[in-house]
């Protein structure tokens, strides 16, 4: 009998949140693991009330790390009753970049996410700015091409944006430059990144065309005006016949 339960597979549905809760599967670490599972069924159930209950539970427990399972708590924020969630899950996210840096890197994207999604995109832009002019000179940042991707993407999103609606085609320079100079930072630290090398291409398409546009409207203003300076031909005198 023993040989056939030792024999068995993993019960459970969901890995676990952490290694120690494998062996010995002691009757606490049973009853954590089923309440994990718990919490995850009713996540997938959308049913957030249980999960909540689930999970006040489960971070009291010394075998629980919640910091390694942040993003089931920005989950749970979500709750119509507090008004905007979005905020509340921004708010979150913000107290973790400060507090835990180990978890910045996730955190930051997580973050930026969020600001898109609640079409904050010039503030999203700020963080993004922020985390690469205080964090890139060290180690990993130096080397994350996604983080200058998500830079380039606001940049060119922003370029867009900013233009006068008389003139939805064109794209205001600065955000553009921005952008050019994130993409191709993105695709020297990863050649294979498809995102960075078709916006790169879709701006130089777009940069080639503004300027044949330019040329074209500059050879029409240089073009000199033609006058007639030739001299008024003289009217015809109009002669009457007398009669005979």
């Amino acid at each position: 009998m023993s040989s056939n339960i030792e024999g068995m597979q993993d019960p459970f549905l969901f890995s676990a949140p952490t290694s120690a809760l494998n062996t010995p599967l002691t009757a606490r670490k049973i009853h954590i693991r089923r309440l994990y599972e718990v919490l995850q069924l009713s996540i997938h159930r959308n049913d957030l009330t249980r999960a909540r209950r689930a999970w006040s539970i489960l971070v009291r427990c010394k075998e629980i790390n919640w910091i390694t399972i942040w993003n089931v708590a920005i989950h749970l924020v979500e709750d119509t009753s507090y008004g905007d969630d979005s905020a509340r899950k921004i708010e979150l996210l913000r107290d973790m970049m400060l507090h835990y840096p180990d978890q910045r890197m996730a955190v930051i994207k997580e973050l930026v996410f969020r600001l898109i999604f609640s079409g904050r995109h010039r503030e999203a832009l700020d963080e993004l700015e922020l985390l690469l002019s205080r964090y890139l000179p060290s180690f990993p940042y130096q080397d994350n091409p996604v983080l200058h991707v998500y830079a380039g993407l606001l940049c060119f999103y922003l370029a867009q944006e900013s233009t006068n609606s008389e003139t939805p085609t064109s794209f205001q320079p600065s955000f553009i430059r921005e952008a050019t100079a994130h993409f191709e930072r993105a695709q020297m630290l990863d050649p294979g990144n498809i995102v960075a090398t078709s916006f790169l291409h879709k701006i130089a398409v777009r940069s080639l065309e503004f300027n044949i546009q330019a040329t074209q409207l500059d050879d029409s203003d240089d073009e000199p005006m033609i006058q007639d300076i030739s001299h008024p031909r003289p009217k015809r005198l109009r002669q009457t016949m007398s009669s005979p």
